[in-house]
């Protein structure tokens, strides 16, 4: 999933029985424990959260809001694990290609009314309909549901997608190839049910706060676009009961400097640490400074279809602009937080990922820097010939100072960088319609395992903003969906990406933000790092 700000992980493998126990979901408070009487929590945004819509959202903040206005099949807990949610169990197929999920008869709808197994058909058919248009309609091929390629292509009615009602507690996913992973891809925001009538009734204005029904623990009483999110809890969420945070605030604030100067003067319970902060805050605040295992990387695009700069066509060039990318000075001089420095796509700590043997990883700055120089010159680039190119990135402060630093690594082998700065909507609009040259970009992963990573850049990805096309590289995903343990082929996939270079990897992530003492319940364990505002509660001071 894109995340906007600079942020990065170490991966728990989820393991899972076919029937999970029932468990509570809210908030579990320890016996003893003094609430204060404020329950409400206040968090930052970076910026105006692009949808609101389950099946529409690409954004990891957009998911954040998204998990406390409505419930999937399945929830995390703070180290990662799968609990249930509107699923309390499933049945597994001797072919492990059926899973027949049970749903719970007390779930309801933010108006009264029941949560049907037809409610995730109808939003998991819109998810993969062409018509939707929807960026994550590749998700359903991902997770190998039956028919899904030939839906989303048109090839086929929605309605022959392998999702089917057996009753209205009762919901059967056919699959084609068995994913042990598959139960973990259903905490995605993309799965979650949505109302047919509401949509339909209201089409593009469903999501507005007098118009939206969800089946959340909260549900949204004020939405202002760039400003702020509002929620409050809803009485008819099925575990209400022990939900204690009673009102949330989503706050859009561009600056993260800004950010952390509102919550140092109290406006904010959470946010995000600028780069360069980190050893600063834990000296100050050591019970508010937070540095955890984050499951996201971070790198440039370079685009490689038709609209993107002939220059970058040659595999020479884009491993000059790889080899130059100083990450160490990025990591140790600019951020300075706990993340590492990345030369692959595939977060290092990600479950049972096996990293490619990369030559260039181990060989010291100034090899790499010569080396840059030497194939630029080899392309046809010199000082009588520079090479040209500008640099998408969206508005943060981070995402300036890795630009600048990467204009000085570039000027230093003979690339003229241009650095060009927009908000987010802008920057993603045109990285969908493949209008740049290169641009700042990071995912983190939907789910704890390699394919969540190297699956964006197959051909298949409607997510694939270099337009990145390698018969082997499909190949080796293909394969890796048979295969009795995929992760040769992962590393394979890996190594083409290394030797094609699509992409400057820059970074692994970590979660730098700032956290109030009084707020309990927020997950530190979880290497994707999902929390549910549900789960929170304030104590007394």
């Amino acid at each position: 999933m894109k995340v906007k700000q600079a942020l990065t992980g170490l991966a728990v493998i989820l393991a899972l029985a076919p029937v999970l126990p029932q468990a509570s979901l809210a908030a579990n408070v320890p016996e003893g424990t003094k609430l204060a009487e404020n329950q409400t929590f206040t968090f930052w945004l970076l910026d105006a959260i692009k949808s609101m819509d389950p099946q529409l959202n690409t954004d990891v903040e957009g998911s954040d809001v998204l998990r406390s206005l409505f419930e999937g099949l399945y929830n995390e807990d703070g180290e990662g694990k799968l609990v249930p949610a509107v699923a309390t169990s499933y049945d597994l197929s001797d072919d492990k290609k059926t899973y027949t999920f049970h749903l719970r008869d007390t779930a309801k709808w933010s108006d009264g009314k029941p949560v049907t197994a037809g409610d995730f058909v109808y939003a998991w058919r819109r998810l993969a309909d062409p018509a939707t248009a929807s960026e994550y309609a590749w998700y359903m091929q991902l997770m190998q549901v039956k028919n899904a390629a030939d839906v989303i292509a048109g090839k086929m009615a929605p309605d022959q997608l392998g999702v089917t009602a057996l009753d209205d507690h009762t919901l059967e996913v056919t699959i084609d190839t068995p994913l042990p992973y598959f139960p973990q891809m259903l905490v995605h925001t993309s799965t979650f049910p949505v109302r047919q009538d509401v949509i339909e009734e209201y089409g593009d204005n469903w999501t507005q706060p007098e118009h939206m029904v969800g089946n959340g623990a909260y549900t949204l009483t004020k939405h202002i676009l760039g400003e702020r999110v509002e929620m409050d809890k809803s009485d008819t969420y099925w575990d209400a009961e022990h939900t204690v945070i009673t009102h949330l605030t989503a706050l859009t604030i561009n600056d993260v400097n800004q950010g952390l100067t509102r919550y140092l003067a109290g406006e904010l319970d959470k946010v995000d640490m600028p780069a360069g902060q980190y050893p600063r805050m834990e000296k100050e605040y050591p019970d508010q400074a937070l540095s955890t295992p984050y499951s996201c990387s971070y790198a440039y695009l370079m685009n490689l279809g038709p609209k993107g700069p002939e220059a970058l066509k040659d595999v020479r060039v884009r491993r000059a602009l790889s080899y130059a990318m100083n990450r160490d000075v990025i990591v140790n001089n600019v951020l300075q937080g706990g993340q590492k420095p990345a030369y692959n796509w595939t977060h290092w700590a990600t479950a049972g990922f096996k990293m490619p043997e990369i030559d260039y990883a181990g060989w010291s700055q100034q090899e790499r820097m010569e080396k840059a120089k030497e194939l630029l010159k080899e392309a046809g680039y010199g000082p009588d010939h520079p090479l040209k190119l500008t640099l998408n990135y969206n508005t943060s402060e981070d995402h300036r100072k890795i630009a600048i630093a990467a204009q000085q690594f570039y000027k230093a082998v003979g690339v003229d960088l241009t650095l060009n700065n927009m908000e987010w909507k802008v920057h993603t609009d045109k990285m969908q319609s493949g209008d740049y040259e290169m641009a700042r970009y990071a995912w983190c992963g939907d789910y704890n395992e390699p394919s969540t990573y190297l699956g964006l850049f197959s051909s298949a990805s409607t997510q694939n903003y270099p337009d990145f096309h390698d018969d082997a590289y499909d190949a080796a995903l293909e394969d890796s969906k048979t295969a009795a343990d995929p992760q040769a082929d992962y590393t394979k996939a890996e190594q083409i990406l290394t030797d094609k270079m699509p992409i400057v990897p820059i970074y692994h992530y970590a979660k730098v933000q700032m956290l109030k003492p009084d707020i309990k319940g927020y997950p530190t364990q979880n290497v994707m790092q999902t929390w549910y505002a549900k789960d929170l509660y304030r104590v007394a001071e």
